[in-house]
């Protein structure tokens, strides 16, 4: 039997009588909504304010740049102008460029490695904490390190190609040329958010129950059979999981670019979030650029539930 601290002592006898009352008279759950609802208050005041800012400021002209400066109600002419601008669009697709080929290439990496590592060969966990190691480092680092690693003259990487290729080091740049910067950008994403790909997979993998592949293995289903019949459907829901994740973050990627490129060379890797940095905090068109996020907000936030749906529908099969 557990003795009352003092400390639980000295709280009860300084509660007063009526509050202790009515406090007993409460349920657990009342309890608990107690404690946690100034915090969810809290955040809910962090994250509504400023949505409900930015919606009104989208329908104006206002420049942070100018408080004084009278402020013009526009209506949806902010909208309009975003929506018929073709260089809004083309950041748009050059955005879902990399939306793409990042999660392309970061699931199909990512479940491969999971698969592996689900073996449990020897030194799989060096191994396993070695791939993790890009997923801990910060953006900003991992953005300096491949810059200085695509450098034409010093560069590794540039080094590396020329051992295999033949070619000069010198004789391109993976920043600096409009058919490379994209791809350059897409495999350092790649490198550093496969590992959390990785993750989601080897959880869904060590999620199948054994007695599934022992059936199998009576009914002598070949190994081939037993990942198209029984793995891949039973690790989909985590695959797609992934997806969502990485979707929503890539559509909003912003440091890396900004660090390895910063949307050039010209426009060539000038995503949606590059646009709207350079609207907001270089042109000072804040309710233009309010507009354009309240946009961003909408696509992701649509495009997402419409997932969700979907793999709501694959887990309930």
């Amino acid at each position: 039997m557990s003795v009352p601290s003092p400390l639980v002592d000295r709280i009860a006898q300084a509660t007063p009588p009526p509050l202790a009352g009515r406090l007993r008279g409460l349920s657990d759950r009342s309890i608990a909504w107690i404690f946690i609802g100034p915090t969810m208050v809290l955040l809910l005041a962090i994250n509504i304010f400023p949505l409900i800012w930015t919606i009104k400021l989208s329908f104006t002209n206002y420049r942070a740049n100018r408080p004084n400066a009278p402020v013009a109600d526009l209506g949806i002419e902010n909208y309009v102008t975003i929506l018929t601008d073709p260089d809004i669009w083309a950041a748009m697709q050059t955005t879902a460029h990399f939306v793409f080929w990042t999660i392309a290439l970061q699931t199909l990496i990512g479940f491969t490695l999971a698969y592996l590592i689900d073996r449990k060969f020897k030194g799989h966990g060096f191994w396993t904490t070695l791939i993790l190691i890009p997923m801990m480092l910060s953006p900003a680092v991992v953005g300096n390190f491949w810059a200085f690693l695509y450098q034409p003259q010093t560069g590794l990487f540039n080094a590396i190609v020329a051992l295999l290729t033949g070619v000069s080091p010198s004789s391109f740049s993976m920043l600096g040329e409009v058919p490379l910067a994209p791809w350059a950008i897409i495999m350092v994403d790649t490198w550093m958010w496969t590992p959390y790909v990785m993750l989601i997979c080897l959880a869904g993998l060590r999620s199948i129950p054994d007695y599934i592949y022992e059936a199998a293995e009576v009914d002598r289903a070949s190994k081939w059979r037993q990942f198209w019949s029984i793995t891949l459907p039973m690790v989909l829901p985590f695959i797609m999981l992934a997806v969502l994740f990485r979707g929503i973050e890539n559509f909003k990627m912003f440091d890396m670019v900004n660090l390895l490129t910063s949307g050039g060379p010209g426009s060539t890797t000038e995503v949606a979030s590059i646009t709207l940095k350079r609207e907001a905090f270089e042109k000072w068109r804040t309710g233009y650029s309010s507009a354009f996020a309240i946009i961003l907000f909408v696509a992701v936030f649509g495009l997402a539930n419409i997932y969700v749906k979907a793999l709501n529908h694959i887990k309930n099969r």
